[in-house]
């Protein structure tokens, strides 16, 4: 079965996501306060969360009070901040930073990038990707390679590559995916979710970017059964070899202690039928010549 011919189609901006660090509050109560509120939480809930006093909580607000290196962290922890913004935290109260925060590429993270290498590795025929907490792409393995190559427009994969993009652009992969409303709404509920949980303005500026882009014709998407929310995502692809059917879970990289891995995460695509998997295994022996 081929693929479906589809018009030319339309060209939107390629926007590399925002780099850089945001400007946010500048003293260590203007922080406490916007995590507080970005939690839905009164000081009286904090306060208790935290077994501190609501009039702790007010002066250091307002500045009155500076909290201890101890004090800063089991806010942080009650609050569920992510590890970089702990960072902020820590510098506005006045503390060295506790997180390490370094580029996968870096020496000291060797270990970690063979591991995350590993696993692409190990996961093909089927197609895998890692993921930055922007949805950046980090590294894939030849199975996405294939497919992205085949499906995208060429300057979708220039420079900063984000999968969000990728899948939802007119020129990416949304003209091929089948069931294109339930992905997209399955994708902007996980950037909700993330924007809720970390605030981050680079996360905002993508969510603003996407809706932007053509929204589906729901009544021509199909739907699939399958979807366990936060656990595995049905995607249906149509490719020149015919339709494709995959789940997609994506599996975390979490450790206490290094802000990179923190936010490190593997989005996996496993075959839903036996003719996907045929499929992806004559891929794969072509590009490797066999």
């Amino acid at each position: 079965m081929s693929s479906t011919h589809h018009a030319p189609r339309p060209s939107l901006p390629h926007r590399p996501a925002a780099a850089g660090h945001r400007a946010g509050p500048a003293s260590f109560g203007d922080h406490l306060r916007t995590w507080r509120q970005q939690r839905h939480l009164s000081q009286l809930e904090l306060a208790d969360e935290a077994d501190i006093s609501t009039r702790h909580v007010s002066f250091m607000e307002t500045g009155r009070t500076n909290p201890s290196r101890e004090m800063v962290l089991r806010l942080c922890e009650r609050l569920a901040i992510p590890l970089r913004e702990r960072n902020a935290l820590l510098v506005a109260a006045g503390y060295a930073p506790m997180y390490r925060e370094r580029a996968l590429d870096d020496p000291a993270l060797a270990a970690a990038r063979r591991a995350v290498e590993l696993v692409l590795k190990g996961h093909e025929p089927c197609p895998a990707l890692a993921l930055d907490r922007c949805w950046n792409v980090v590294a894939t393995n030849r199975a996405a390679q294939a497919l992205l190559a085949s499906h995208v427009s060429p300057e979708l994969l220039e420079g900063t590559v984000n999968v969000f993009r990728l899948s939802l652009h007119p020129n990416g992969l949304a003209p091929h995916i089948a069931n294109l409303a339930q992905w997209r709404a399955h994708l902007f509920e996980r950037l909700r979710q993330q924007i809720q949980a970390t605030a981050d303005p680079v996360l905002v500026a993508l969510q603003a970017e996407l809706l932007e882009y053509p929204a589906p014709d729901e009544s021509g998407s199909m739907v699939l059964d399958g979807e366990m929310l936060g656990v595995v995502m049905p995607f249906c692809f149509q490719s020149a070899q015919g339709t494709l059917s995959f789940i997609s879970t994506t599996t975390i990289f979490g450790t206490p202690v290094d802000v990179t891995l923190q936010e490190l995460a593997v989005e996996s695509f496993f075959p839903a039928d036996e003719f996907t998997a045929q499929v992806l295994r004559e891929i794969a022996a072509a590009s490797s010549g066999q």
